[in-house]
């Protein structure tokens, strides 16, 4: 075995590698004494050897298929060293492909060598892009608070967005793509799949980043892309392609490391699109070194406004009639200091649309982040005035929805395609929250692009249906009404409630009063966005539970089996074990399969009442007390938390007083959020006539 093996592991870890939950690891442990001993790590969150993990699940046949890239990512995330895992990773993915790829940007460890050929060993049995494609998004996954990646939804939108500003490729055939801040590859990955399905001979892929674990990554992920496209053109000559292959298509790749706003490796490039997500709000981009540069044409971008020297970047690398597209946080539609480059922009006839989208298509998740679509001019001329589109996809998606949801990626596509297609076309008619305004317009003292503050349904194009929501209030505000009257008539405990016994969901859970267990991350590939087809059981996650929406996501019943996930049926008690969105509820929607850190508890009825025990567990100040720091997420030990000693026929007592206040909770909840309609609704129909003020 080697000497890689010697890492630590978790529970969870060690549930990942078996395929089952972490309840299970924990009851495998209690049962076996065979059981590996703890190396280290504490009581609560205990960690053993992977070697000596390893061949206990086989001795006792607990090491399903799902083990050998789960075996194989411990070793890996043991180097310690974001960079040196990051190296590692792209120098496995070098080694797949024959040594094709580029050198490593640096030496390795002996200890990372090894795991490297474990990885190409193990690629040989389980495919090459698989394997590679695993550790990159665990890598990513590790070190998600300092790198931002792109989401491939969010990639492939923006892949579409450029195709549709130029649909063709060039007469030639060629079409070139740069990423001047390309991260792990993302977009580069997307923009060579659009480009080749509209028809692109060849697709020259350009990428640059000055982080060298990330120029390796992306390096090494476009390598396979390239022998992709060349293994099907080679089937495509001797008649083997199927329906939608690449053959015919030649795809290169050169990415290298470097800054581009301070030393482009690719000033010479001339590409038909850019694909950027840069970096947001950075000080330090060379502001005074680049001060005459020749790039700032439409004005110097001051310190503060990284993001439209990125812009400008972009403009310059594009070639007559090219187009690019930027993801950029919504404050550089308006911050004061950029005014004047963004009034020289739509002065130009160079930015052709802002589309706003909804929180949650990329970090930071919380924001509702902008596309900026750019086109150079075909010639030496003026471009040609279309206007700028500005369309609100964020309040597009909550007007259908009725509220905040998660990403609906399909509905999002069909909007932004529908507005962009309107205003390609020239037609008159684009959807609600799209608007075309003509540059005069936008040219005030502010020059401000936020998409929101132009952009709401046409006076008269959606009626006000002010009634039904006035209806809905008063319902709501009796309802709250009654509920807190049942409420307002409990008394304090004689002796300040401080005498009452408790236990811990551990000691219930040894006595068999209730099971515990405890989600997992489902594996990469199985899990499907949008509502559920036939079969499938909705994937609850604690994003989701942050986004204050339900699941939007699915699983197909093959993968809830073969993976041992875990299931919440009506009647458990599901807690969320993490501060930030720490809450327990009895489930009673279908069975919905349950993410990382979210736990079911199922009770024995004889012995506890599940409304009392959710009741007890969703205490805030019983999440305080059963929370840990020992992790940047500040998890709740769901073991520790507290439950009242009671007799069963008590706790049904208990038990009503909680439905009453979990009652209580949705009545207010349901007044907030049509107060807030309401408020929304009155405001824009007297802004925009639909409503009178009276006499």
């Amino acid at each position: 075995m080697p000497s890689t093996r010697a890492v630590p592991v978790t529970l969870a870890e060690i549930a990942r590698i078996a395929g089952v939950g972490r309840a299970a690891v924990s009851n495998w442990r209690r049962r076996h004494d065979t059981f590996p001993a703890r190396i280290g790590g504490t009581d609560a969150s205990p960690q053993f050897s992977l070697a000596e993990i390893e061949q206990w699940l086989r001795e006792n046949d607990k090491l399903k298929e799902i083990g050998g890239r789960e075996l194989l990512w411990p070793g890996f995330e043991a180097l310690g060293n974001r960079d040196e895992t990051g190296l590692a990773i792209a120098e496995a993915g070098r080694r797949m492909r024959d040594g094709k790829a580029p050198a490593p940007a640096a030496p390795l460890s002996e200890q990372a060598g090894e795991l490297v050929g474990e990885a190409v060993a193990l690629g040989r049995r389980e495919g090459m892009r698989e394997i590679f494609e695993f550790l990159l998004q665990r890598w990513l996954d590790a070190h998600v608070r300092q790198v931002s990646a792109s989401p491939r939804p969010l990639a492939d939108l923006m892949a579409e967005v450029a195709l549709a500003a130029r649909p063709a490729p060039a007469a030639d055939g060629e079409a070139t793509v740069l990423d001047p801040a390309c991260g792990a590859g993302h977009l580069l990955d997307a923009a060579a799949r659009a480009r080749v399905s509209a028809g692109a001979a060849r697709v020259t892929l350009l990428g640059c980043d000055s982080d060298p674990a990330l120029a390796a990554l992306a390096a090494a992920r476009l390598a396979f892309v390239v022998d992709e496209a060349g293994a099907a053109g080679k089937a495509g000559k001797t008649g083997k392609a199927g329906k939608g292959s690449t053959s015919g298509v030649r795809v290169t790749a050169d990415v290298r490391k470097g800054d581009s706003l301070r030393d482009d490796p690719h000033e010479r490039a001339a590409a038909d699109v850019v694909l950027c997500n840069p970096p947001f709000n950075e000080r330090d981009w060379g502001y005074e070194e680049l001060s005459t540069d020749r790039r700032w044409v439409h004005g110097l971008p001051p310190r503060t406004e990284s993001e439209l020297a990125w812009v400008q970047h972009a403009l310059a690398r594009l070639r007559p009639g090219g187009t690019a597209v930027l993801l950029l946080p919504p404050a550089v539609a308006s911050r004061r200091a950029g005014r004047r480059i963004r009034g020289a922009l739509l002065r130009a006839g160079l930015l052709r649309a802002v589309i706003a989208l909804p929180p949650g298509c990329a970090q930071p998740h919380s924001v509702s982040l902008h596309l900026w679509l750019l086109r150079a001019p075909e010639g030496t001329g003026p471009a040609e005035d279309n206007g700028v589109l500005l369309a609100d996809a964020a309040a597009s998606r909550r007007a259908a929805a009725g509220r905040e949801t998660g990403v609906d990626w399909d509905a999002l596509g069909d909007f932004v395609r529908t507005a962009l297609g309107a205003y390609g076309s020239g037609a008159a008619e684009l959807p609600d929250f799209a608007r075309r305004m003509a540059v005069i317009e936008l040219l005030d003292d502010e020059v401000d692009l936020t998409p929101g503050r132009h952009v709401s349904p046409a006076p008269g194009g959606e009626a006000l249906d002010l009634e039904d929501a006035w209806s809905g209030f008063g319902e709501a505000l009796a309802g709250l009404r009654a509920a807190g009257r049942a409420l307002s008539a409990l008394e304090p405990a004689g002796d300040g409630g401080g005498g009452q016994p408790r236990t811990t969901v551990g000691d219930l859970a040894r006595a068999g009063t209730l099971t515990l267990r405890g989600g997992q991350q489902p594996p990469d590939g199985t899990v499907r966005s949008g509502e559920p087809g036939e079969g499938g059981l909705p994937l609850l996650t604690v994003p989701d539970l942050l986004q204050g929406s339900g699941p939007a996501n699915w699983l197909h019943p093959s993968d809830v089996s073969d993976r041992g996930a875990l299931v919440a049926v009506p009647g458990d008690v599901v807690v969320a074990g993490v501060i930030r969105a720490f809450d327990a509820w009895v489930h009673q929607g279908p069975p919905t399969v349950l993410g990382a850190q979210l736990y079911a508890l199922r009770v024995d009825p004889q012995k506890m009442d599940a409304w009392f025990l959710a009741g007890c567990l969703r205490a805030p100040s019983n999440g305080r007390q059963a929370g840990t720091h020992a992790s940047s997420a500040s998890r709740v030990d769901v073991r520790r938390l507290q439950v009242l000693q009671l007799p069963l026929a008590e706790q049904s007592r208990y038990s009503e007083v909680f439905r009453r206040l979990t009652g209580f909770e949705e009545y207010r909840g349901r007044l907030d959020e049509l107060a807030s309609r309401l408020s929304r609704d009155i405001s824009d129909g007297l802004a925009t006539g639909r409503l009178s003020a009276g006499r």
